[in-house]
């Protein structure tokens, strides 16, 4: 059973097609680049896999759970880091990784511990008794996706991880990302780093005006676009030209 199902994944609104019959399997230990222009529906589809918005049609599985219809079950074994997090700015680094374990009815005496080992993971154990309103916009990133591997989930799905990190914190992630696939949890990534998912993706999906114009590895994404040894950015733009051109 793959980790994440996707199938006929719809979301309309009024006259605008978001997200159009969308169909994708994740399995266990892989990671999946999520790749799309801007407006192209890449965190529309990353909020309906969380639950925070419900498709007009489709349904996403996480694990064997329906989002819409076993949402707390689907919810318990998901980390989602959204493109724009919120954090309570009043509360210390501390303070919010408890918070979070409480979300997740986490016993104190566990998250406690974790909290401790993946702060300091993320370069934030000096900054553990800090206010949060003291963060840059890069340490705050970094709290975050802490947060949301707190309760071990089996599946991560993050909206452009990158943005705000320095080239340390870059390296960083690419590293937790590869060590949840070692571990056999599924990453599930929308970036514009086409660098970060040529690097680490299995796979790739290119979405393009709410329609998943390409699927495959990065060497088969060459081959869609005719172009052999090429960069997956040059693979990217002829591939959603194309299909810009079709429509």
């Amino acid at each position: 059973m793959p980790l994440i199902e996707i199938k006929g994944l719809t979301k309309v609104y009024g006259g605008l097609t978001a997200v159009d019959g969308l169909d994708l399997t994740i399995g266990a230990g892989e990671i999946f680049g999520f790749l799309g222009p801007n407006g192209a529906g890449k965190t529309t589809t990353l909020k309906m896999m969380a639950g925070l918005i419900r498709p007009t049609s489709g349904s996403v599985s996480l694990d064997g759970h329906d989002v819409a219809t076993e949402p707390l079950a689907a919810k318990a074994i998901l980390g989602f880091v959204p493109d724009r997090p919120f954090v309570y700015e009043k509360l210390t680094a501390t303070e919010f990784m408890a918070f979070i374990g409480g979300l997740y009815s986490m016993d104190p005496a566990v998250t406690a511990p974790r909290s401790v080992e993946l702060l300091s993971l993320f370069g934030l154990a000096s900054w553990s008794g800090e206010l949060v309103e003291g963060f840059s916009h890069g340490m705050r990133q970094r709290l975050v996706m802490a947060a949301a591997l707190l309760h071990r989930p089996k599946i991560l799905v993050v909206d452009e991880p990158m943005v705000g990190l320095d080239p340390k914190g870059v390296r960083l992630l690419r590293e937790v990302f590869l060590g949840l696939k070692a571990e056999g949890s599924a990453v599930f990534m929308s970036t514009h780093s086409l660098d970060l998912a040529e690097k680490i993706a299995d796979r790739v999906g290119i979405i393009n005006r709410g329609k998943l114009i390409a699927l495959g590895s990065v060497e088969e994404m060459r081959g869609m676009a005719d172009m052999p040894g090429s960069a997956l950015d040059e693979v990217f733009l002829k591939l959603t030209e194309e299909r810009a051109e079709v429509s």
